[in-house]
């Protein structure tokens, strides 16, 4: 029986991204709400749809060109975000320089929430992505106005600290193969909500930022895609493009 590596043992880092404002990263005026497909699982949402010019003149865009730095880990917060478009991850380097992936973040989700003055991850494009920022003060000025938009935000962190803690108890009592299995229904259900199926998943990342983030080797990750897919709950032709065909057997081997 293979022992289980302490998390994050993969020694990938990454290659010099983007900062806001160079190579990758554009910034536009607001294009409006009304065409937004992520607003209903945005903070905003919380907003009813006749107050969202306030937000629309507080907003700026930014585009994000596929492996481009959205925040550097340690710079100071005076910008949030909501993605309305791609994928990108939370990344901490450990001081003996191996990479934490904390997470990835898709549509509807809130970068920014946090009483720390500083970014607590650098934040990276996994895809082209495009988010809406709001400078710090704007986005404060509203939650005064719209007490509304405050509880939505607060709704968000909550649902995400209750995710961070199911995650790890994942990585503390689970094996490879059960990390991967509730890894990849945790993500198959957060694009059904986007407008994917319960059945498909899609895994626009690379292995290595699945190691990272499920605290294996990409080695041991390949492994599990196999024993997964041999034991026949998993099929994939593409390995960005997984099919899950037994849910319930997933399920059981993640505990859930």
């Amino acid at each position: 029986m293979q022992a289980k590596p302490p998390p994050s043992v993969t020694h990938h880092v990454p290659s010099p991204a983007a900062r806001p404002g160079q190579g990758g990263t554009r910034r536009l005026p607001h294009a409006g709400c009304d065409g937004c497909l992520s607003r209903h699982l945005a903070v905003c949402a919380a907003l009813p749809a006749a107050e969202t010019h306030a937000l629309e003149a507080a907003a700026g865009e930014v585009m994000l060109a596929a492996g481009a730095t959205l925040a550097h880990e340690g710079a100071a917060r005076r910008e949030v975000y909501t993605v309305t478009r791609g994928m990108l991850r939370r990344v901490r380097l450990l001081p003996d320089g191996r990479r934490l992936v904390a997470g990835f973040l898709m549509p509807g989700d809130f970068i920014g929430f946090s009483g720390a003055p500083a970014y607590r991850h650098t934040i990276e494009a996994i895809t082209e992505s495009v988010l809406c920022v709001f400078p710090m003060q704007s986005m404060r000025r509203l939650c005064e106005r719209y007490p509304e938009l405050e509880s939505g935000m607060l709704a968000q962190a909550c649902a995400e600290l209750d995710a961070t803690r199911a995650s790890l108890m994942l990585l503390a009592r689970m094996g490879p193969s059960e990390r991967l299995a509730g890894f990849l229904i945790d993500l198959a259900e957060r694009q059904r909500l986007r407008g994917g199926t319960a059945h498909h998943v899609d895994l626009p990342m690379t292995r290595a930022d699945i190691a990272d983030h499920l605290g294996l080797t990409i080695e041991t990750v390949s492994r599990s895609f196999t024993r997964l897919r041999q034991a026949g709950t998993i099929a994939f032709d593409d390995p960005r493009r997984i099919d899950l065909v037994d849910l319930p057997a997933l399920r059981a081997a993640a505990g859930l």
